[in-house]
């Protein structure tokens, strides 16, 4: 990226992350490179094996929001499925060229090398024959200019535990997502976004991006054996940071999307949470971008909004990317945010506790005392109200 690039999408970032690092996503670069590691991502703790399939999909009948002379709406995704055991080797985490983009968009490219975070595996074999059944279905979508990598783990970790999810990339907002034949296109909106551009912008783009996704998974002359493991009619959403405002934009748009998770995002568009009517959703934050008498959050006025099952959560400690691979994985290369107190592993341990409690309670029926109140287990975490 060009200097300005670099200088413009920071700034994007300081807005949609409500006071983001003053050090790179992947932590505090020390002075020298950090070792050449082999990365592992969470063990997915469900009894399934999980398959992944990606999946190009372009929607002829939209034009981009940030490059309106491309070839209709393309979208990447990544989609995990209970699978039969059959003992492959587990997916890449990404592919060199997404490596090498990302860690080059965070200033990393001569700290970590570009094979170490292509290296991680995924805990996902490419392909694996689909587990029969039907399960039902989760949308994903990442924060602004992250690629949908960022919630692997999450995405497996539901996976294992019966759902299938797929993770979405969004063309000309991610710094690091490969199309057909190694094209990795620009993140035309990190430079227009809070220029010329409003961020409600992505919030509705994506609500248009997600619904079509829905559209093309089940559909069973598109996409045959996916499409008839997933259930119709248990769909939910969930997203981080603008992917989170996504989620809930989806809903709003979409009324067989039945449950939705924003982690740490604020909502961005007017009277935000006034479409979902009855279905539940569920907000999950750092509490210091997002507490009631947190400067600028719009989660209050969204709360008073919603009228069916809701929670209101923040964790003490956490940062923006808590919700993510992110701290997981730098971590473990010694880039650990100074600035953030909690750590990347029991970040991750809360993320996956509580967003796969919700599932599970609205998805599957199952009773989640998790989500009643405070538990000793999971102190960091405080059930809010306005």
């Amino acid at each position: 990226m060009t200097g300005r690039s670099s200088t413009s999408r920071r700034t994007v970032l300081a807005t949609l992350l409500a006071g983001a690092l003053s050090v790179p996503l992947l932590g505090a670069a020390p002075a020298s490179s950090a070792p050449t590691a082999a990365l592992e991502l969470p063990t997915p703790t469900g009894p399934h094996p999980i398959g992944r399939r990606t999946l190009h999909l372009v929607d002829r009948h939209r034009s981009d929001p940030w490059v309106p002379t491309a070839q209709g709406r393309e979208l990447m995704v990544s989609v995990y499925y209970p699978a039969r055991s059959s003992g492959g080797a587990p997916a890449a985490y990404m592919t060199e060229g997404e490596a090498q983009h990302f860690l080059d968009a965070e200033s990393l490219g001569e700290v970590v090398p570009t094979a170490t975070l292509a290296g991680v595996r995924t805990h996902a074999q490419a392909s694996a024959p689909p587990a029969p059944g039907r399960f039902p279905l989760i949308l994903l979508s990442p924060g602004f200019s992250m690629p949908r990598a960022t919630l692997t783990a999450l995405a497996v970790e539901l996976t294992s535990r019966g759902y299938v999810v797929a993770a979405v990339d969004h063309a000309y907002e991610s710094v690091g997502t490969e199309f057909p034949g190694g094209r990795i296109p620009p993140c035309v909106a990190c430079d227009r976004v809070g220029v010329d551009v409003e961020e409600a912008t992505v919030v509705e783009g994506r609500a248009a991006d997600l619904p079509f996704v829905l559209d093309e998974l089940t559909d069973r002359r598109r996409t045959g054996a996916l499409a008839r493991m997933i259930d119709p009619c248990r769909i939910g959403v969930a997203g981080h940071s603008i992917g989170g405002a996504a989620a809930m934009a989806t809903m709003t748009a979409d009324r067989r999307v039945r449950a939705g998770v924003n982690l740490d995002g604020s909502f961005f568009v007017r009277d935000a949470g006034a479409g979902l009517g009855r279905r539940p959703f569920m907000m999950l934050g750092t509490e210091f971008s997002h507490s009631p008498d947190s400067p600028g959050t719009d989660w209050p006025a969204t709360w008073n909004r919603l009228h069916g099952w809701k929670r209101w959560l923040t964790v003490t400690g956490a940062g923006h990317f808590s919700f993510t691979d992110i701290p997981w994985l730098a971590e473990q290369l010694g880039l650990a945010d100074p600035a953030v107190p909690l750590s990347g592993e029991r970040g991750w341990y809360i993320t996956r506790d509580f967003v796969r409690a919700f599932f599970d309670l609205h998805l599957r029926g199952i009773h989640q005392p998790l989500l009643q109140g405070p538990t000793p287990s999971h102190p960091e975490v405080e059930f809010r109200r306005p």
